[in-house]
Formats: structure tokens, C-alpha cells, sequence
């Protein structure tokens, strides 16, 4: 076969496409634990699917991984996490990249798409204590303990909900944030995504689950996305059976909402999702980065889940995501919802919180 593919004569004779999967170094020296176990996750599935494909795993560092003295919203809000790897994607360096969804802007670059969003791991935020501090919550802790949290969505939240709680910055992978809690008295605890916890295998230190009426997630939190070339239609089928609909479905909406805010991780937007059967739920708010000024607000729409096949792949492009064995009618209805809801809330003022918000976060 002419072009970029490579090929490999495996130990029985046999001769295998190679595909190439690329995922994140951490810390520029050693593969992130996280990324890793959730490329090696999407590797097995694949690998099930097609026993003939050959896949090897390409690592490479991030400009969100090499600096971790600064909060992530003051590095830049689009790319910190996929810039690197989409430049091998057009190199044809590696022909996948597996990414956490929410680490995806809603523009992703010309000739990318995302082929597969898979099913959606616990989307909510959790609170992981000091030791000292086993078998309190947020609401039991003394005044003034400090959490640490990198993300102004979770700060703006909590700020409001806990009032008596202080909110400082804190970076890295969740082994160093893990390990700058327990070996140092600086936090009484921290906040982390829950489905990064129970993917390394450590459900156990979960003190708390923060359900919406505490903390709403990020947008594609949760959730794993494969990018693509969008003109490797062989790889974009391929990948596409790994979508499951659900996910797809509320993460479009969600996607919809933030582009249609123009926000990102330097303002404090956030969401929570729901299908029940035909119906897609979607709640979305902003927040000042004190969390003292919010507009939220639900919209739903009917949406039909089925596996029906898109005839064609242009008009099933829905803010970046691919996935032509959905409902192209489904697809449609869960992005205008999130369009619907955004301008729903700027109608009411949410420019403006936004606008504020940004400005503060760029004058720290």
C-alpha cells in the first residue's frame, strides 16, 4: 500500500498494518501513569476488535506537562495538552491519539477530527483528604483549611458552596498532586476527577463524590476521545465503533455550550448531563472567579439513539467529533441544545461575567 502506512511481518508469517498511538510523556522523562493506562485501555479494545492490526504506543511531552509551576489558566487556555501530539499526527508520526476529552478545545485544527468518544467513566469531581483528616468532608472540615485544585471551575464553585474553606493553586499529574498532599501539611485536601482516580486504580482514596448541587464537571470530563487525520477514512471506521452514543450525544451538547460561550480554562463554566430515555438534559452555568456571581439554567431536547449510518461523513462533523454510526438527527439536536443553552445564558448577562472573569484571571 502507497502512503504513510507502515506495515509489520509478525513471528507466524503474517504481515500487519502498523498503527501508531500517541499519548503523553509526563514531567518530559517518564510516560504519564494516567494517559498511558487510558491509551493502553483504548490499545486492548482495538486490539479485540482487530487481531491483525499492529499497534505500538509513541510518547511524547506536552507544553501543559513541562510547566507545573503555573496554573493552568494563566499558561493559555487551548492546545496545553494536544498541541505536540497533533503535530505528529500531521507528520503522520502516529496515526491515533488518545486524549481526555475535556483536554480537547471545541476548534480542534483543520484536518483533525475526533473518530471515538468512549463510554463516559464517572464524569463528577471528588475530594481526596489528608490522612489527618480520614473521615471528614468538605463541610467538617475546620475553617479556613485550605484545597488545593487547579481549575477555576471547581474553585468558583466551591468558593460559594464552602464558604469557610480557602481554595489555593495546585499542578502536576496525580502522582505528584497525591504526593504533595500527603507528604506536606500545606492541604487539607484536594480536588480531582474522579474518573482519573478509579482508571489508576485508586478508588479507595475518594472520601467524597461531588454530586452537581456541589460542584458541576468540565466539559468532556470523563470521557476519552480518539483524534484522527479526518482524510484516514480506513482508521476513521476503524475508531468509530468505539463511539458509544450516550457519551457522544451529552459530550456534543456540552462541546456545543462551551464553543458557543467562547469559553475555555480560563473562565469558570461548567455542566452536567443526563439521557434519559429519548431525552438529553443538559444543565450549564458561569461563574465569576469568586463564584458570588452565576447564571444556570437546564434545557432538553428529544434525541433518538440509534446506530443509524450518516450517508455522509461532511454533514456529521458536529464541533469536532465524527461519528457517523449516530443518529445524524441526534447529532444535530444535542449540539443545538448546547448552542440553545449558551445563548440562552449571554441573553442573560453571561458575556459579561465572562468578559470579567477572564480580565481578572489574566491580571493575577
Amino acid at each position: 500500500m502507497e502512503g504513510p502506512f507502515r506495515f509489520i511481518r509478525e513471528g507466524n508469517g503474517n504481515v500487519s498494518r502498523v498503527i501508531r498511538m500517541g499519548t503523553r510523556k509526563s514531567q518530559a522523562v517518564c510516560v504519564s501513569q494516567l494517559a498511558r493506562i487510558q491509551t493502553d485501555s483504548v490499545a486492548g479494545t482495538l486490539k479485540e476488535l482487530y487481531p491483525d492490526v499492529h499497534l505500538e504506543i509513541v510518547a511524547m511531552s506536552t507544553i501543559g506537562d513541562k510547566i507545573l509551576d503555573t496554573a493552568l489558566s494563566k499558561i493559555g487556555e487551548k492546545s496545553l495538552f494536544t498541541k505536540e501530539l497533533e503535530n505528529a499526527l500531521e507528520r503522520n508520526e502516529v496515526d491515533i491519539v488518545v486524549h481526555s476529552l475535556k483536554d480537547l478545545p471545541t476548534s480542534l485544527p483543520p484536518g483533525f477530527t475526533i473518530g471515538a468518544i468512549l463510554q463516559r467513566e464517572n464524569p463528577h469531581d471528588a475530594v481526596v483528604l489528608h490522612p489527618k483528616n480520614a473521615g471528614l468532608t468538605l463541610d467538617s472540615l475546620p475553617e479556613k483549611s485550605v484545597i488545593g485544585t487547579s481549575s477555576l471551575r471547581r474553585a468558583a464553585q466551591l468558593k460559594k458552596r464552602f464558604p469557610q474553606l480557602e481554595f489555593e493553586n495546585i499542578r502536576g499529574n496525580l502522582n505528584t498532586r497525591l504526593k504533595k498532599l500527603d507528604e506536606k501539611d500545606d492541604y487539607a485536601a484536594i480536588i480531582l476527577a474522579a474518573a482519573g482516580l478509579k482508571r489508576m486504580g485508586w478508588e479507595s482514596r475518594i472520601s467524597q463524590i461531588l454530586g452537581p448541587e456541589d460542584c458541576m464537571y468540565a466539559v468532556g470530563q470523563g470521557a476519552l476521545a480518539v483524534e484522527v487525520r479526518a482524510q484516514d477514512k480506513d482508521i476513521l471506521e476503524m475508531v468509530s465503533v468505539l463511539h458509544h452514543p450516550d457519551t457522544v450525544l451529552r459530550c456534543i451538547s456540552e462541546r456545543a455550550f462551551l464553543k458557543q460561550l467562547e469559553g475555555g480554562c480560563s473562565v469558570p463554566v461548567a455542566v452536567h448531563t443526563e439521557v434519559k430515555g429519548s431525552m438529553l438534559y443538559l444543565t450549564g452555568a458561569v461563574y465569576s472567579l469568586d463564584g458570588a456571581d452565576c447564571l444556570k439554567d437546564t434545557m432538553q431536547t428529544v434525541v433518538e439513539i440509534s446506530n443509524k449510518v450518516s450517508e455522509s461523513a461532511q454533514e456529521c462533523v458536529h464541533v469536532g467529533v465524527t461519528a457517523n454510526n449516530v443518529s445524524s438527527s441526534a447529532l444535530d439536536a444535542a449540539e443545538n441544545l448546547g448552542m440553545d443553552l449558551a445563548n440562552a445564558l449571554l441573553n442573560k448577562g453571561a458575556k459579561d461575567i465572562l468578559t470579567t472573569a477572564r480580565k481578572l484571571n489574566d491580571a493575577r
